[in-house]
């Protein structure tokens, strides 16, 4: 329940956009639409392909939480049916080796824990009693056990005990030591000092053994053995592993004896091992870290004892996101990006070009923006299920079978279906940089007439290094509803166009990614259906880099909305909490040995050039890009004269979204301040 202050809040915003409205059919969408989407995730298929098992998520505007149940749906008659229930989120879903018990994580004890439901019955089980959230359930292949992983805290006493408090003193909360290189992690808040470990759990329930006791952090994806005596697991468990961020590994680790032995070494990560259903070789992803700001994950293959490493992926210039091996072990299905759009391939083990795509509708998943992002399960007699992505709905279940896609699911047609949405269309443009071609989508805002003017919304993405693509975007579409027409694009530096377009801005960001934007700008204008003089632009992360940057460059723009941004490199490698990695990855030096180089690509830099009204949204527990960045950002341009306000999120990390409400206040503070100078260029 909202309480009085959030309602007020929330009446005040909403009465101004309907200022923005008015004109517009009432079938469009409105930002407290978001507590009715839908999407489908973490899909299991069953061995024999009858049936699909997936996590239902749905926005709950009691307690303002993303939830979700576990359902199944029948690929034949599409019936779909529960498999839990209740105002909580059930997750990771694991089907059992027989088929006839559904291993899930859950909330609806309070702590997540292990549950298991027995399907034929329904009847369900609690496993566990854990401390800490469990993840990365995966049974063994005889049923007998479930693996997992876990954080397990470490307790160590303060360096400091202060002596001498009377009885019933009240004295300050002690001071909190730190001496970790990672202290802080966005959407996670102050670390406990710890590591992740992994554990055993027998099926029938108990209590987990722990399988490794060390200070390696031992999460992440893990494999059986055929043996059920075995698994394989990667870790970064160097001695320098804090200032080493992709040094992962591949690691044997033998049940009995807890013997630990390392399969794969080199400079850089081998992630994700898949052991194969006939036990004689492992799958991995992983690339030789070259120290840039993108590497391709390729596909490799080895022998179960770790000879014999080859890779099948080399004549793809393309980064894998996960893999799947085939029940005979001769093929493995790959998903990976491809301009802007999900790819499920099958690739030979045989041959490096031995592959062919099964399926380009991937995604739905990222339903703020229309980021990238999909899943994929196979069943033993190579039956696909996939997250199935159209522009106009969010993630629904769909099975591919001869490269024919079904869906399956239609989890947002009551939502949705009488809403008129902003229609989505591909653009393609030479960049006024060189005359590289770049690719975007533009969102006609609904009933759109292009004999008509429209205020222009360029609407940039994060990363820098991710990729939007003809998604569902509950952010681009409320953006267009009241009448805006917004251009997304993918500009140089944006994944899932090969590795040298991605490293274009490698050491050099922003360069000209900026000048791809205003191309971007340019064709649209040129089309004749846009207001020239109500021109706008946002975005979030790297979004909000490059539109500080923008802003930085050109007055052409009525007003910016900056979110969550990087305003001066040399602060925010010294505040973010990945700063190992971003202080190697994306420049050369550490900042006090180039502070040139470190603000010569920082908007702050240029903001002596700014008079462009500039809004800026930021979560005020962003660890990512943190708040002090937007801070910097707000006086310089109060110091500088120009119209500048600030919009803090409470309690919300770098994604912001972790709360449908927060998605809503980002969005209607966007079209707020766009209105306002909107009426100011009709008045002009």
């Amino acid at each position: 329940m909202m309480n009085a202050s959030v309602s007020r809040f929330f009446g005040v915003i909403f009465g101004l956009c309907c200022l923005i409205s008015i004109s517009v059919h009432s079938n469009t969408l409105k930002s407290l639409d978001i507590f009715d989407i839908e999407y489908a995730s973490d899909l299991v298929i069953s061995s024999d392909g009858d049936t699909v098992y997936f996590v239902r998520h749905y926005m709950d505007i009691q307690s303002d939480r993303k939830l979700g149940n576990i359902w199944s749906v029948n690929t034949k008659t599409k019936q779909m049916l529960p498999v839990t229930t209740g105002d909580h989120l059930d997750y990771a879903p694991a089907l059992s080796p027989s088929g006839d018990r559904l291993a899930y994580i859950s909330t609806r004890t309070g702590k997540p824990q292990i549950f298991v439901t027995w399907l034929s019955s329904g009847k369900t089980a609690k496993l566990t009693n854990l401390s800490s959230a469990p993840s990365n359930l995966v049974w063994s292949p005889n049923g007998n056990s479930i693996a997992f992983s876990m954080f397990v805290s470490e307790s160590k006493p303060a360096p400091v005990s202060l002596s001498g408090k009377p009885k019933d003193a009240k004295w300050a909360d002690a001071p909190i030591y730190i001496d970790d290189v990672y202290y802080r992690r966005d959407g996670g808040g102050y670390t406990e000092k710890g590591s992740t470990e992994l554990f055993l759990l027998s099926s029938q329930g108990g209590t987990p053994r722990q399988l490794t006791q060390d200070e390696f952090n031992n999460g992440g994806a893990v494999s059986w053995g055929k043996d059920s005596k075995t698994l394989y697991f990667s870790a970064n468990r160097g001695e320098n592993r804090e200032f080493t961020p992709l040094g992962r590994d591949i690691f044997k680790l033998t049940i009995d004896d807890g013997v630990i032995t390392q399969l794969t070494d080199r400079v850089g990560p081998d992630s994700n091992p898949k052991v194969s259903p006939n036990g004689k070789y492992i799958a991995y992803l992983g690339f030789d870290d070259k120290r840039a700001n993108y590497h391709n994950n390729l596909l490799h293959i080895m022998d179960i004892d770790g000879n014999n490493k080859r890779i099948l992926s080399a004549d793809l210039d393309r980064s894998i996101d996960a893999i799947e091996w085939s029940d005979d072990a001769k093929n493995l299905y790959i998903q990976y990006d491809d301009f802007g759009h999900t790819l499920l391939a099958k690739q030979s083990i045989s041959g490096s070009n031995k592959r062919s795509v099964l399926s380009k509708q991937l995604g739905g998943q990222s339903y703020g923006r229309p980021y990238t992002s999909a899943e994929f399960s196979v069943s033993a007699k190579g039956n696909l299920a996939i997250t199935y992505s159209d522009p106009s709905r969010p993630a629904d279940v769909a099975v591919v079978t001869n490269q024919k896609t079904t869906i399956l699911t239609q989890l947002n047609e009551d939502a949705l279906a009488h809403k008129t949405l902003a229609k989505i269309e591909e653009i393609r443009f030479p960049s006024s940089a060189d005359g590289k071609e770049i690719q975007g989508w533009i969102a006609y805002p609904p009933n759109f007439d292009k004999t008509k003017r429209y205020p222009l919304i360029l609407e940039i993405h994060g990363g820098p290094v991710t990729a939007y693509g003809p998604h569902f975007s509950m952010e681009i579409q409320l953006l267009a509803a009241p009448g805006n027409v917004v251009v997304y694009i993918n500009p140089r530096g944006s994944s899932s166009y090969g590795q040298a377009f991605a490293r274009e801005i490698d050491k050099n960001y922003p360069s000209k990614d900026h000048d791809d934007l205003m191309t971007a700008v340019d064709v649209l204008i040129e089309k004749g259906f846009i207001d020239p003089n109500k021109l706008f632009i946002t975005g979030g992360s790297g979004g909000g880099v490059l539109t500080a940057w923008a802003i930085g460059q050109t007055d052409r723009f009525a007003a910016a909305v900056v979110a969550k941004p990087v305003i001066n490199w040399f602060s925010f490698v010294l505040t973010a909490d990945s700063y190992p990695f971003f202080y190697q990855y994306w420049f050369d030096k550490k900042p006090w040995e180039d502070i040139d180089g470190y603000m010569k690509f920082s908007p702050i830099s240029y903001v002596g050039n700014v008079t462009t009204p500039t809004l800026l949204l930021t979560g005020e527990a962003d660890y990512r890009t943190p708040i002090s960045e937007t801070e910097q950002y707000y006086q310089a341009l109060k110091i500088q004269g120009v119209e500048t306000a600030m919009v803090r999120i409470p309690d919300a990390s770098h994604g912001i979204y972790r709360k449908p409400s927060n998605l809503m206040a980002k969005v209607e503070y966007i079209l707020w301040w766009f209105e306002q100078h909107s009426q100011q260029q009709d008045v002009k």
